[in-house]
């Protein structure tokens, strides 16, 4: 087995990547184990060198070390490669998908990592891509494209960097008109909307609450879509949608599926765990137990019960 640590030196700004590969340098030195530390040095990087360990048939851990994006593109570099796990080490300004589980903290300990075991977790087939956390069309989408320069910006954080960035959105043009396909025709929400999000896991953005029954393991993606409503509304809609409690309202439609459609009347911005492509048209679809996750050892117990799934342990 051996260990690969690919690492993001952006993320986050780059306050947590050289005390952390410090501690992987540390830990085999005192335990042995075959590993390598990857620096990746631009955009897609990480997606091609992680497709090339892949390839190799090697059983390996690759450690996506960075935010959502580094993770996105080591899924996508690794996914249907049954000789990978993947974990993911929160050094960005978010890490939401790793919000769920626990205190993200407890992804930083190598010891449990090394010695974490693996959880079989569902994910998300956008087009040709693969995301694990939640994908979303509309006034989300437009944030999560202004995020990336907010997050620049001297002493933001990632939950301050999606606040400003969707103040910026705020006064831009909002609402599109989406026709929604659920579950190939049960279901046809056609409306203009805010935004639509399909989700795997129930935070992003910094801690908002989307879709709060998603659970990466339950073979289903959640869904909430949000009708367009006046500038007032919305600022008082912040609130609730940090908390999750916005559900309730008439305005708001929520339901799980195993795939949806959506169609816009015009090019929009569709995000992707916070990667931006443009288009009209966008697929989403639960792969159930898609990707093997690899749990910090101090937590996996529990979210393996939850998960009703067997331990899967491998040793450095």
């Amino acid at each position: 087995m051996k260990y690969v640590f690919i690492v993001n030196p952006t993320a986050g700004k780059g306050n947590k990547q050289d005390g952390f590969v410090t501690a992987v340098d540390d830990y085999f030195a005192q335990n042995g184990g075959e590993y390598e530390v990857y620096y990746t040095s631009d955009k897609g990087d990480a997606m091609a060198y992680s497709n090339a360990l892949a390839k190799t048939g090697e059983e390996l851990r690759i450690y996506a070390c960075g935010g959502e994006g580094t993770a996105f593109e080591v899924l996508n570099g690794v996914y249907g490669y049954k000789n990978v796990s993947l974990g993911v080490v929160p050094c960005g300004s978010a890490n939401d998908f790793i919000s769920y589980f626990s205190d993200k903290e407890l992804f930083m300990d190598v010891a449990s990592l090394i010695d974490g075991e693996e959880l079989e977790i569902d994910i998300i087939k956008a087009g040709n891509c693969y995301a694990m956390n939640s994908c979303s069309i509309g006034m989300d989408a437009m944030v999560a494209s202004h995020m990336s320069k907010f997050k620049k910006w001297p002493l933001v954080s990632g939950k301050m960097a999606y606040v400003l960035a969707l103040l910026y959105t705020f006064f831009s043009r909002l609402g599109v008109k989406l026709k929604i396909n659920i579950d190939n025709g049960k279901q046809t929400i056609e409306q203009k909307s805010l935004f639509a999000v399909v989700a795997n896991a129930p935070y992003y953005g910094g801690g908002f609450y989307p879709t709060p029954s998603a659970e990466p393991f339950d073979q289903k993606l959640d869904f909430s879509v949000i009708s367009t409503v006046s500038r007032p509304r919305i600022l008082s809609l912040l609130k609730d949608y940090r908390a999750g409690t916005h559900v309730g309202y008439d305005f708001c439609k929520i339901g799980t599926a195993l795939k949806v459609e959506v169609e816009a009347d015009r090019e929009v911005p569709i995000n992707m765990d916070g990667e931006i492509i443009y288009s009209d048209h966008a697929e989403f679809e639960i792969i159930k137990k898609g990707q093997k996750l690899i749990l910090p050892k101090t937590i996996s117990a529990v979210w393996r019960e939850k998960a009703g799934q067997a331990a899967d342990t491998v040793k450095a």
